[in-house]
């Protein structure tokens, strides 16, 4: 099943199970069913809980938040991640304040689906990867899409919160194949680390031993087909081993349960594909840096796109994003 695919039948679920998901955004009733067709037959099946809407984020979202701040459960589609920016206000100063600036604890349940990344010829104001914008705001969680993750599961893990949350899905996964079975290729395997040992879900690949690497990469979803291609070729032409950490929760983000697996490499790249300044990875970074001072071989590395816009031209664009070719580069770098 592909990644799409996967997203739709978790959303049919989640409506399916509870009569109190609505579902908002632009051009998401059928037969069209939503620019990457991720709300395909919604509309069909559950009229009157799936509201097609104007061309207005800030407006979606906030309907979307008072909908969920009187008892119900939204779920919204901005139809590309950059016009998220249109509904930071709501978002910022409106949904993640409300669950605690009222004098007691309220519940917010509401889930902003960012359909993100380049690497598909959309050019500047529709490829951008914008969670380093929402990283840091008290009382809104980030998440992405990850080709290892039960899409259902984690639908139901946010609006359990009762905070709003993102939800970043890399178009390039879309077509992409959900991995199963504990197999990512020939190679790697792969296996959940236990929710209780994390602050969120995260997914360890490896190649025999997830215990016995050189190099630990940390990277989203997004970057995993990227990060497992370096992983391949850093084995097979350096004879390099790398764990990859694929977290699930981007923020709260708490690194210190990854600590052990860190140190026993000594150390550690972060890659994500948005420009370098103020990032999620940086974030990771800083935490690793804390904990870990003195016990990794050299600081830890980051890789980022280029600080460019993102062109259409394809064989432009590939030169502003991050490619695995980076991420092997970036390794080598700490492991000369």
């Amino acid at each position: 099943m592909r990644v799409a695919e996967s997203l739709n039948q978790a959303l049919h679920e989640v409506l399916a199970g509870d009569s109190s998901v609505w579902m908002l955004g632009e051009d998401v009733l059928d037969p069209y069913g939503g620019a990457f067709k991720i709300t395909k037959g919604l509309s069909s099946r559950f009229p009157g809980r799936v509201l097609a809407t104007p061309i207005s984020e800030n407006g979606i979202v906030g309907v979307a938040g008072g909908l969920a701040l009187a008892g119900g459960k939204a779920i919204v589609e901005i139809m590309f991640s950059d016009f998220v920016t249109l509904a930071f206000d709501q978002i910022v100063n409106f949904a993640s304040k409300s669950v605690s600036m009222y004098g007691r604890p309220l519940r917010l349940p509401l889930i902003v689906r960012c359909p993100s990344g380049g690497g598909r010829g959309y050019g500047p104001t529709h490829s951008q990867s914008l969670q380093k914008h929402f990283i840091g705001v008290p009382g809104l969680a980030v998440y992405e899409v990850s080709p290892f993750d039960d899409h259902r599961e984690l639908f139901g893990e946010m609006l359990a919160r009762g905070e709003p949350c993102l939800l970043f899905e890399d178009k390039t996964l879309y077509t992409r194949q959900i991995f199963g079975g504990g197999v990512a290729d020939d190679l790697f395997r792969y296996d959940v680390l236990p929710r209780a040992a994390t602050a969120g879900e995260v997914t360890r690949v490896y190649l025999d031993d997830p215990e016995q690497a050189d190099c630990v990469i940390i990277a989203p979803g997004g970057l995993a087909h990227r990060a497992l291609a370096a992983m391949r070729t850093l084995l097979l032409e350096r004879e390099i081993t790398c764990l990859l950490l694929v977290p699930r929760r981007l923020y709260p983000f708490d690194v210190t349960p990854l600590s052990p697996l860190l140190e026993r490499a000594g150390a550690v790249v972060v890659a994500e594909e948005s420009t370098a300044g103020g990032t999620w990875g940086a974030e990771v970074a800083q935490q690793v840096h804390s904990r870990l001072w003195g016990r990794l071989r050299r600081p830890v590395s980051l890789v980022h796109s280029a600080a460019s816009v993102i062109p259409a031209a394809v064989h432009l664009e590939r030169d502003v994003l991050v490619r695995d070719t980076a991420i092997v580069r970036a390794v080598q770098e700490l492991l000369p």
